[in-house]
């Protein structure tokens, strides 16, 4: 069965092609700004094109959202290519997760349901490196054990340029040294390594706070940049998110 399983993020709306389980393909277009659902339509139908996906190949389409205002520009527009109504999944849709929370994000939830689906038989943390930075918490029979919400590596990036006169935008990369002796490399150093402390810090008190010693999974727009900088985070995939929506939607119909 082939679905199409689409995260709408503060920041982004990230795409997926599943085939069974497997995601084949995965595509990413800004959130903002918003568009109308005749727009959302036309841009989905040219990402189609590019990805050569014909609309009638596709059994179900599912949809995860944290931005109400869009989630339903972009389900008329999912409707009007389809021809059906998709798949929306949120904390109410049933897993072997318990949320324990009313107010607990779809991706939140969506990252529990993948690691506890993923990864079984141990405990879970899940790094979410989004607009938000978050660390959600998974134990081993679905229960979630709590989450801890920090500013974006992005945002605080943006915040910080946007709130200074003289320092400049630069690329979010590891810098030849930790102390810097360029402005751009001093930034980088602060933003890589300063939330690399903070993410080894998470861990290290979660550990000590359930007493275990937990699976750590990375995902989101930067994950990549801190993965390779600590062995604490045991995987980077930046498909997991995706993947939990998949498994909340698939035996929907």
């Amino acid at each position: 069965m082939n679905s199409i399983v689409i995260n709408i993020g503060n920041t982004n709306i990230r795409f997926g092609l599943f085939n069974g389980d497997n995601c084949e393909i995965s595509w990413i277009i800004n959130t903002k700004p918003y568009r109308t659902s005749d727009e959302l339509q036309m841009q989905f139908s040219m990402m189609y094109q590019t990805h050569k996906i014909e609309a009638e190949s596709i059994d179900k389409v599912i949809i995860g959202s944290v931005v109400p205002q869009l989630t339903r520009d972009v389900s008329s527009a999912i409707r009007k290519i389809h021809g059906k109504l998709p798949v929306l999944v949120s904390r109410e849709t049933k897993s072997g997760v318990q949320p324990k929370s009313k107010q607990m994000g779809t991706d939140i939830y969506a990252n529990l349901v993948a690691a506890h689906q993923l990864y079984p038989n141990r405990k879970k943390i899940v790094f979410d490196f989004g607009t938000a930075l978050t660390a959600s918490c998974v134990a081993e029979n679905g229960e979630t054990l709590g989450v801890i919400i920090a500013p974006g590596i992005i945002t605080a990036l943006n915040s910080l340029i946007h709130d200074t006169a003289q320092l400049p935008e630069i690329e979010l990369k590891k810098p030849k040294s930790v102390l810097g002796l360029d402005t751009a490399s001093c930034m980088q150093s602060g933003m890589v390594y300063g939330y690399l402390g903070m993410v080894e810090g998470f861990i290290d008190r979660i550990n000590e706070e359930i007493e275990s010693d937990c699976f750590v999974i990375a995902t989101g727009g930067v994950s990549h940049v801190y993965k390779p900088l600590t062995d604490k985070i045991h995987i980077a995939d930046r498909l997991h998110t995706l993947k939990g929506l998949y498994y909340l939607g698939k035996n929907i119909n």
